[in-house]
């Protein structure tokens, strides 16, 4: 999936993959992590999620990833929250109190800077990106990540004969099989229903399953 595809997607608000509440699991899981509120807190493809929103007001230090400015602007003035704009290596920075977004490829996140967090959040970024491109990023997340950060992954499944992604369905055996390498993956539940999104329905999709999981890295 190249980045030019999500740059036309936000351009031409093509966005039925944001949920304007955030995420319900997040809120339910999370705590499970025991993360101090003053930790730092990397969001991969964050998007303009809500969800960023949330983790700040638990006191972390959050900073998302994302490839459109359009994003990244929207986030901030759909809120009301001021911010400022720095250039800091490969990135146009948008700083607002808690929460900075990184407007760039996460491939250009250098380790050093991985290295720095304790905790992550992965809601969209994994089921984005296909098979080829799933590998790389967790080669360089997990890589990168310090030993004993942890992260929530919540993934989306379905029968892939109905539809072609994004989003990509992601099961256990996938994610077992990507960061097992690297670190303990423990399964904390999981959803099934139907799909909630109309775009979804009209792609086809009769049944959905979201996985959530604990990441520690080793």
């Amino acid at each position: 999936m190249k980045q030019d595809f999500w740059l036309q997607r936000w351009k031409d608000k093509q966005i039925g993959f944001h949920q304007t509440d955030g995420h319900p699991l997040l809120h339910e899981h999370w705590p499970q992590l025991s993360l101090v509120p003053a930790a730092r807190v990397l969001v991969p493809l964050c998007g303009k999620s809500q969800d960023m929103h949330w983790l700040a007001g638990r006191g972390h230090h959050v900073t998302g990833i994302e490839f459109s400015a359009v994003a990244a602007r929207e986030f901030f003035d759909e809120a009301g929250l001021a911010y400022r704009r720095e250039r800091v290596g490969a990135f146009d920075c948008y700083i607002g109190g808690r929460i900075t977004i990184r407007v760039g490829d996460i491939f250009d996140l250098p380790r050093s800077d991985l290295a720095r967090f304790e905790g992550f959040y992965d809601r969209a970024a994994l089921i984005a990106l296909p098979e080829d491109l799933r590998h790389a990023y967790v080669d360089h997340l997990m890589g990168g990540l310090r030993r004993g950060a942890t992260g929530l992954l919540i993934t989306f499944g379905y029968d892939p004969s109905l539809m072609d992604g994004p989003p990509f369905n992601v099961d256990d055996e996938d994610v077992g099989e990507l960061y097992g390498r690297y670190a303990h993956v423990d399964l904390l539940a999981e959803r099934r229903g139907l799909p909630e999104s109309d775009h979804l329905r009209d792609r086809g999709l009769t049944a959905t399953r979201d996985g959530i999981y604990l990441i520690v890295r080793r």
